[in-house]
């Protein structure tokens, strides 16, 4: 297994392996996304453009097993940057960290730490202040939560990230069991990166 950064044009080779990881783990619960290749595609975007962009790949075997992306937040799409603007906070102070997406088998290797550990020290090295990331809000109840399921709430507490119920956005994407896209709010959870 081995991790590599890439940024900018160097992406281009690994945009589908990107687009079809994120469309195969948010089918899974809780994000139950619905996602299509083209829409992929678009969105990733950014971070091919954005100089303060990186995506680090996990790997075994030169597959492109597991990625995760960081932008800076002055370069993330405007309903990111939104509830960081109505704070106050000053948006070249903080590094969004977009999505950590790995195939079943390969978590719990340490991997998802390795990806933290990379965007940290992309974002320290952009001078950024503040590592940034939202994760979707569903009931406890939900009819498609998995029995046994566990939130990543203490991994993200354990590596110094705080939930912050003021500050969130609004999406909307289609769900694998809803006939038409509904909206969720998704919560930030934030780290400060310097002493």
């Amino acid at each position: 297994m081995e991790l590599e950064a890439t940024a900018g044009r160097r992406l281009l080779d690994h945009i589908l392996d990107v687009a079809r990881l994120r469309i195969d783990v948010f089918e899974e619960y809780p994000y139950l996304y619905r996602g299509s290749l083209d829409y992929e595609r678009q969105y990733l975007q950014s971070y091919l453009s954005a100089d303060s962009a990186m995506v680090v790949l996990a790997k075994d075997a030169g597959a492109v097993v597991g990625a995760s992306t960081v932008i800076g937040l002055w370069q993330a799409e405007a309903e990111f940057r939104q509830p960081f603007i109505s704070r106050g906070q000053a948006l070249e102070a903080v590094a969004y960290f977009g999505e950590s997406v790995l195939q079943k088998e390969y978590r719990g290797r340490g991997i998802g730490h390795r990806f933290f550990d990379e965007r940290e020290a992309h974002a320290r090295r952009l001078g950024c202040q503040w590592a940034a990331f939202c994760a979707v809000e569903r009931d406890a109840d939900h009819p498609l939560r998995p029995a046994g399921y566990r939130a990543l709430h203490e991994f993200w507490s354990g590596r110094g990230y705080v939930r912050q119920p003021d500050l969130q956005v609004r999406l909307s994407w289609l769900d694998v069991d809803q006939p038409a896209p509904t909206s969720k709010v998704l919560t930030f959870w934030i780290r400060r990166l310097s002493d």
